[in-house]
């Protein structure tokens, strides 16, 4: 076949692909408008069916849970923000709204203070070590929060050790859609990769907190993508390796090898712009709340399973049943498609690059070119970095980021992890929060801290931190069967 843009470069199953994967986009847009006409009583009507469906079917566990444990379910589950996830494990927080340069609004939140606990002067300093945790790709502040027991969210931890603790979050999403200069359903807006989270968002969140809390320096903890805006900011503003005492990658994302299923990897390796034929150049997937209502959360967990299994051959075996319907409602948040592209771009590439705006570069395949997008210099960073990563982790390939990274990076295994696992799994209180606060208690120190022995001075260790898979209890089994 001649190489032609588009015509030579994709295969007849590409092909396929591309024509049922724009089928399918229509029929969705088409089924979505038909949905945001409909009145509330016929919502609640496909909502009432799709559960009646379910019990029918066997859907119901053998052994029904516990009523505490569904209470608590429930609550996540029906949980509307940030704010009232926190106030299920009584703790109280606060709200910020940080200008960047460009123009954006992002949404800040806090937990200043223990359970129970109630400041009289919000907004000012606490005096007490400060650290920041941002989210990852089509997420916001809540995956934190959003756990079924306050031992295993690591904020809540992190709180009660004696830490200020912080939240970002990346334009465009639920808590950060506004700009001073773009209107939200202009194109414009909606114009951003990894590239501006970089150049903006992680800096200027950052420099609100310090000026906010009067703090020299702060802990940045970053999961999936939000660890890649890390590595990409830290990168590129080398004074602002000063202002962050130590960066800890959970899960940590920068040139993933692609996805598991083969025929959407193809597809959008070849042409990673087809993104933007498939959901135009706003956000993506914004129709995903508008099935959150009318489907039964645990048809929509298993739809959620399912997918994660088919792109990224995750089966989420360590997350619990509950844990699922409890935390896959805050999972999805806004984000641009430019975003996702940006991704693509760098799956194709095998390199961690700033966002490719040439689009010969993207058609055309050449051994030699004059032409390449500009790398991260991520090799110059100077904070001190702690990598927590999944053994079973599609995304993560350890060895390509540790060539990438300065010889001070310390990578800590975790056995049988995979990417989603290491926000809410059953055992990230053995296995992941207590090497967080290690870590900070190793480079930042604090009197309240009781996180045990220091890490040890290695340049790069690699070690299990856990010792096989963890099974599921018989309840939770029976779920999981008979969905």
């Amino acid at each position: 076949m001649l190489n032609l843009p588009l015509i030579g470069r994709l295969s007849f199953r590409e092909y396929t692909a591309l024509v049922f994967g724009s089928l399918f986009l229509v029929f969705e847009i088409f089924l979505r408008l038909i949905v945001l006409g409909l009145p509330k009583q016929v919502i609640n009507f496909f909502y009432r069916s799709s559960r009646a469906l379910f019990i029918r079917h066997g859907g119901q566990p053998k052994v029904p849970p516990k009523p505490r444990d569904k209470k608590i379910v429930d609550r996540i589950l029906h949980a509307r923000d940030f704010g009232e996830l926190c106030e299920i494990f009584d703790y109280t927080y606060e709200e910020h709204v940080v200008l960047t340069k460009d123009g954006y609004l992002l949404g800040l939140h806090r937990l200043p203070s223990k359970r129970g606990q109630k400041r009289s002067r919000p907004g000012t300093s606490t005096g007490k070590p400060v650290v920041y945790l941002h989210h990852g790709l089509l997420m916001n502040s809540e995956v934190w929060v959003c756990l079924t027991d306050a031992e295993r969210a690591l904020p809540f931890v992190l709180v009660e050790q004696g830490y200020d603790v912080w939240f970002g979050n990346n334009r465009g999403n639920k808590y950060s859609k506004k700009s001073i200069h773009h209107n939200p359903n202009s194109t414009k807006f909606w114009d951003f990769s990894i590239d501006d989270f970089a150049w903006h968002d992680i800096p200027d969140s950052i420099n609100y907190i310090l000026e906010c809390t009067k703090a020299p320096t702060l802990s940045y903890i970053g999961f999936s993508q939000g660890s890649a805006q890390a590595f990409a900011a830290l990168s590129v503003h080398p004074q602002l390796n000063e202002k962050v005492n130590l960066f800890i990658a959970l899960a940590p994302a920068m040139s993933p090898a692609g996805l598991a299923a083969p025929i959407v990897d193809g597809l959008m390796k070849s042409s990673p712009t087809l993104m933007f034929l498939f959901f135009g150049r706003k956000s993506i997937l914004a129709s995903t709340p508008m099935w959150q209502s009318i489907i039964y959360p645990p048809i929509f967990a298993k739809l959620i399973d399912r997918s994660l299994i088919w792109l990224f051959n995750w089966h989420s075996l360590n997350i619990s049943t509950n844990q699922k319907i409890a935390a896959y409602a805050h999972l999805y948040s806004l984000a641009s498609t430019k975003s996702v592209v940006h991704w693509f771009q760098i799956m194709r590439t095998s390199v961690f690059q700033m966002y490719d705006d040439t689009v010969l570069s993207q058609v055309f395949r050449t051994s030699i070119s004059s032409y390449y997008p500009t790398r991260f210099p991520t090799r110059n960073i100077v904070t001190p970095i702690v990598l927590l990563y999944g053994d079973q982790d599609s995304l993560v390939d350890i060895d390509a980021m540790l060539k990438e990274l300065p010889p001070h990076t310390v990578a800590k295994r975790l056995r049988t992890y995979e990417h989603l696992d290491i926000l809410w799994g059953r055992n990230v209180h053995k296995d992941v929060i207590p090497e967080v606060l290690r870590a900070l208690k190793q480079h930042v120190g604090n009197k309240e801290s009781s996180a045990g022995p220091d890490l040890p001075n290695s340049r790069r260790v690699l070690e299990p931190l856990s010792e096989g898979p963890i099974p599921s209890s018989s309840e939770e089994k029976d779920l999981m069967d008979s969905l």
